[in-house]
């Protein structure tokens, strides 16, 4: 045993006796036997003791040689310990996978300079000639003509709904004194090629125009229609005009918003008029006679008229002393009417007017009235056939 472990017993039994000794009576050899093994017990229990001491002590000295020297040490901290994190993705939230995943739809935006150089497959036009193709078509910039052109656009927008954007433009083919009009969506394939998404809408029968149209954030396209196209006569002013909304419905594009028709035009009124009373002289020298009608002229609404217009003898001289006299006279795409009096809805005027004829003219002598604005502007009459009268007993 070593020096230590005898001071570390020698100790333990010094205590033991100064201890117990005083009170220690003999009880046989039964209480020695117990004695005995109380004692081996304490003895394994200090020698185990000593063991461990014999070993920490060393090293305790070993590690004071070795420090060198540094700042001194800090406060002493109580630590806080970390909990441990697993790495093990939450069941709730999947691991990301590059597996089976979608790729970026193509980007469908096309310049108007792409658009212009490319080859085309348009929508093909309802009741157009020929030379309106839509196969292999390679639009045309610039004023109408009689094969496909460019006339607005193009506008860009997500109009499906797969994040990338997509082509709106308006496209015509000019025939007669028309032109039939579209407006086109198109998109690039994974390919990159140009492909045509399909049709917004077209010019048809009761929606004779499309004159612009736009591209709403929301991938909408809202498109100015009207329901005759300025031509042959019909001023620009005439037709009725409507924006309606239209969205991709999967397959094709369908109408979203706005109206769907029409109808009769608010703007327009009903007049009527009736002639009587009419007189004719005889011819002068010249052929001259002198034509007198009286004519009755009735609006039956649903529009008061702000002036009165009347026209077809314009080709006679005017005489004197007949309603005409007090004619301003508008002149109206190469015609002139005679405006008068305003005519509320409803209401009726009655007119004398005085006029020269000519025996030599082609057929007897016409009057017809017109509604005219507040803009010098004359407007159709829903019912157009009885607005003229022919002046027959004249002969």
């Amino acid at each position: 045993m070593t020096e230590p472990d005898d001071i570390l017993v020698g100790g333990e039994f010094a205590e033991f006796r100064a201890a117990y000794a005083p009170v220690v009576h003999p009880a046989g050899t039964a209480a020695v036997r117990r004695t005995v093994r109380r004692r081996r017990r304490r003895t394994a229990v200090v020698t185990a003791t000593a063991v461990v001491l014999a070993v920490v002590i060393p090293v305790g000295a070993n590690a004071a040689l070795d420090r060198r020297p540094g700042p001194p040490p800090a406060p002493a901290q109580t630590v806080t310990p970390t909990p441990s994190v697993s790495t093990s993705p939450s069941p709730s939230t999947p691991p990301p996978s590059t597996a089976g995943s979608t790729p970026p739809a193509p980007d469908g935006r096309i310049t108007r300079s792409q658009l212009l150089a490319a080859r085309l497959d348009l929508v093909s036009w309802p009741d157009a000639p020929e030379t309106c193709a839509s196969d292999n078509v390679r639009l045309r910039p610039g004023p109408p003509d009689t094969t496909p052109t460019l006339r607005a656009g193009p506008e860009y927008g997500d109009l499906d709904g797969d994040g990338a954007v997509e082509t709106v433009v308006l496209v015509a083919c000019h025939y007669g004194e028309v032109s039939v009009k579209q407006v086109l969506a198109f998109d690039r394939d994974d390919d990159g090629r140009i492909v045509t998404m399909g049709r917004v809408v077209g010019t048809r029968e009761g929606m004779g125009d499309i004159t612009e149209f736009s591209v709403r954030d929301s991938g909408e396209i809202r498109v100015h229609v009207a329901d005759i196209q300025p031509c042959c006569g019909v001023p620009e002013w005439a037709p009725q005009r409507q924006w309606r909304t239209y969205s991709w419905a999967g397959d094709r594009f369908r109408q979203a918003g706005g109206p769907t028709k029409f109808g009769v035009d608010p703007r327009l009124t009903d007049l009527t008029m009736t002639a009587r009373d009419v007189v004719a002289g005889p011819p002068d020298k010249k052929g001259i006679r002198k034509v007198t009608a009286t004519v009755t002229v009735v609006n039956r609404g649903p529009v008061s008229v702000r002036m009165l217009g009347f026209t077809g003898w314009y080709g006679y001289t005017v005489p004197t002393d007949s309603a005409l006299d007090r004619c301003r006279n508008v002149r109206l795409d190469g015609d002139i009417a005679c405006v008068l009096d305003t005519l509320s809805a409803g209401a009726s005027r009655t007119y004398t007017f005085t006029f020269d004829h000519p025996v030599t003219a082609d057929g007897p002598p016409t009057l017809r009235v017109i509604h005219i604005d507040s803009q010098q502007r004359y407007w159709n009459d829903l019912n157009g056939e009885d607005n003229l009268v022919e002046l027959t007993s004249v002969g």
